[in-house]
């Protein structure tokens, strides 16, 4: 089973690659060859061309793709609460405070309305906000002070700040009136499912082991992930240990919590509708989801 990674390795990837390298793979007779993305993430072309069996990608992403008519569906829960925030420089003592300040987004079209979630939810007026382009470039453009705030992962480029000695706000997107819902997902077309069922469901359960193995001995994840993804063994153990909680309960799906996330993305703009959970996620591929 091939799995796409939807960045770089990183701490968000340790249940995966806990599961190869443990052989909790073949453990449940199958065999996970990772791959990861190249000068741009392109898990949706990779399942949508059949090169790869499972994706990891971001719950709005597989939102977005299923209203451009992808029928890809959601198959687990990697990490299980929201990770985006909106990341500012320390004198923004809350959302609001940003009002004639600079917002650097990166043209997706999710960020504006995921800014505008937060400043509004906080009583402020995002018409007065200055929305400034910068790829992904968080990290670098906090630091060197280019921007007042950035909509980012707290998992992620908060950790990579705070390590840098930033100082730094998060105002976290489940404190500004976004539910609980999983942010990462493991995800496959439908048509992988009907053709090899059985295979993606013994790769999640090597993935939910991998997951219950780094939850118990984190070190031997964050040795490979620093490998891996070339980076500081002192960030990756920062940012596995504050994702890591977020692992829990592993590989879920809770369809209760998947409806308020649908009703809250097209409340405020990152999907035109509400989609169809039902159709949109399978429930039934392992025992702990529901």
């Amino acid at each position: 089973m091939v799995v796409a990674l939807d960045f770089t390795p990183n701490a968000a990837h340790a249940p995966i690659f806990t599961a190869v390298r443990k052989g909790l793979d073949r453990k449940h007779g199958v065999r996970i060859v990772i791959r990861a993305p190249g000068s741009a993430p392109d898990t949706l072309k990779l399942l949508a061309a059949g090169r790869v069996d499972i994706g990891v990608l971001d719950i709005q992403d597989l939102g977005l793709a299923r209203e451009r008519g992808a029928d890809l569906v959601g198959i687990a829960g990697l990490v299980q609460r929201p990770l985006g925030a909106l990341i500012t420089q320390a004198d923004v003592h809350r959302p609001r405070d940003l009002e004639g300040r600079r917002v650097g987004v990166s043209g997706l079209p999710s960020d504006p309305a995921f800014v505008r979630a937060i400043v509004e939810h906080d009583g402020g007026r995002f018409d007065r906000l200055k929305l400034v382009t910068i790829g992904f470039d968080a990290v670098p453009n906090l630091l060197e002070h280019n921007i007042d705030a950035v909509p980012a992962f707290w998992n992620a480029e908060g950790v990579a700040l705070r390590v840098r000695g930033a100082r730094i706000n998060e105002f976290r997107a489940d404190a500004y009136g976004a539910p609980r819902y999983p942010e990462v997902l493991l995800i496959a077309a439908r048509r992988t499912l009907e053709r090899r069922r059985a295979a993606v469901a013994n790769a999640l359960r090597a993935i939910r082991d991998g997951a219950f193995s780094v939850l118990s001995d984190p070190a031997p994840a964050v040795k490979q992930i620093s490998a891996a993804g070339g980076a500081d063994e002192k960030l990756v153990r920062a940012q596995l240990a504050a994702v890591s909680p977020a692992f829990r309960p592993p590989l879920a799906l809770d369809r209760a919590a998947l409806g308020r996330w649908a009703s809250w993305a097209a409340r405020i703009g990152i999907l035109h509708r509400p989609p169809d959970i039902g159709r949109a996620f399978v429930f039934d591929l392992l025992g702990g989801t529901r």
